[in-house]
């Protein structure tokens, strides 16, 4: 039983009759939940206790119904305010109700964004070319105490060659469909990324986006696999905390480049793909090196190439992790849901969003891969019109990032995520690093 004074009130919880000090009180709540108002109970004075208030032994008082505040739906307005100032959010959307599909989402597009320009699509080619050969120049004459700057220009130019070959891997770059995949093999070789074996596996994260386990991008990590030794569950942590911004590496080193994970129609493809990346790494590396030396090969192709990845890890767990956004079974995904309210619409500096040719713009891609990214905000615009308020929108900051790195770490049913620390807290130091050290401006 527990029982508070607030408000000239008592407040009682339990079974629906209470004894206290041998007298005895009824509720009048099913749920065992009685407020008993001052004034109804009769009051005899004492010489000793004035505060306390006597009932003859044996009377039953009836609790007086009083209202009780009760808390916020979970997808109330004011609930989503709260959840927005949390997590960094500038909004958090209402749940897409189940008979919405995504073909309903896509008829409201205009068909104009699905239309492919060759003079937009050269221009990017034209920026990322030119973007990354300032940023080389930049490294060639930079003192060393500039390098830092001239190394964040030429790995988020060099993403901008990412979103081009995205773009060919998409068929939204060109009506020439050999000239996309000679374009996309070339974007992605200064990258070593494989285009034909990403372009697979990437086909597959946007049919399964959100989907426990059959998503191919960043997903929760499930409490059986982190259990399963104690050496993988300290490099998950540090994965999934600390180094999660440069964890794409390991994505791409796992997904791209073994053969087994791969149909038999496309293992012919995929080894041309590897075919040219290993031929880039034996030419080129080696003529890098012999120009500019070893330290020339860490400072022209390293430093950016870490670069590029941490936009690339960047980009994609800000995409579709949040504290509110669940993955779930096959059995209970709903693609419109998916697609539409598990996917965020982030927005970055604006010299950001041009190298990046608005990548940023994420929405519009997941609700038809399609549409080429120099018409993704036409599209955006258009589904803010019709959809706008389940959709779930921020600007980059660091509370944004530290909900990520801090929170979403093991899946959970109910809540989506629970923490490292929660799970493990014995090695969980490297979370408990971050929430003292990162900045937890929104």
């Amino acid at each position: 039983m527990a029982c508070r004074l607030a408000d000239s009130s008592f407040l009682l919880k339990g079974p629906q009759q209470k004894r206290i000090h041998g007298h005895r009180f009824v509720s009048l709540y099913p749920t065992g939940t009685s407020l008993l108002k001052w004034e109804a109970l009769p009051q005899h004075k004492t010489k000793t206790q004035k505060y306390v208030i006597p009932l003859r032994k044996g009377k039953i008082v009836k609790a007086v119904a009083s209202p009780i505040t009760p808390p916020l739906p979970s997808d109330s307005a004011e609930r989503r305010q709260e959840l927005c100032e949390n997590y960094g959010f500038r909004q958090i959307g209402e749940s897409l109700p189940d008979n919405i599909t995504l073909k309903n989402i896509i008829d409201t597009l205009p068909k104009s964004v699905f239309e492919i320009d060759n003079m937009k699509a050269w221009k990017s080619v034209l920026i990322s070319a030119t973007s990354y050969a300032l940023g080389l120049f930049m490294i060639a004459k930079s003192p060393w105490y500039l390098l830092p700057l001239a190394w964040a220009w030429t790995g988020t130019a060099v993403t901008g060659f990412f979103v081009i070959g995205h773009d060919c891997a998409h068929k939204s770059f060109s009506k020439n469909k050999l000239l996309e995949d000679i374009v996309g093999t070339l974007a992605f070789l200064p990258l070593i990324y494989p285009y034909e074996p990403w372009r697979f596996k990437h086909d597959r994260h946007h049919a399964k986006t959100n989907m426990l386990n059959e998503d191919t991008a960043w997903h929760p990590v499930m409490k059986k696999h982190f259990d399963e030794s104690p050496f993988f569950k300290k490099a998950i942590v540090f994965g999934y905390g600390p180094i999660r911004p440069i964890m794409s590496i390991s994505h791409w080193l796992i997904w791209h480049f073994n053969l087994s994970k791969f149909r038999s129609n496309e293992i012919g493809r995929v080894k041309i793909s590897l075919a040219c990346v290993f031929a880039f790494m034996a030419i080129g590396w080696p003529l890098i090196v012999y120009k500019v030396g070893l330290v020339g090969w860490i400072k022209f192709w390293l430093m950016p190439w870490l670069g590029y990845h941490f936009w690339m890890s960047t980009f994609t767990m800000v995409h579709h992790t949040a504290p509110h956004i669940p993955f779930k079974s096959s059995e209970e995904w709903n693609p419109a849901q998916a697609q539409l309210s598990g996917t965020v619409h982030c927005d970055y500096p604006r010299w950001i969003e041009i190298l990046c040719h608005d990548i940023n713009v994420h929405i519009p891609h997941h609700v038809s891969s399609k549409i080429p990214s120099y018409n993704l905000r036409m599209a955006h615009k258009a589904l803010q019109e019709n959809w706008g308020k389940y959709m779930n929108e921020a600007s980059w900051n660091w509370r944004l990032m530290k909900t990520i790195l801090t929170v979403c770490h093991v899946y959970n049913e109910e809540r989506n995520y629970i923490s490292f620390e929660e799970v493990a807290p014995e090695i969980s130091e490297p979370i408990r690093f971050l929430r003292r050290v990162m900045p937890d401006y929104a």
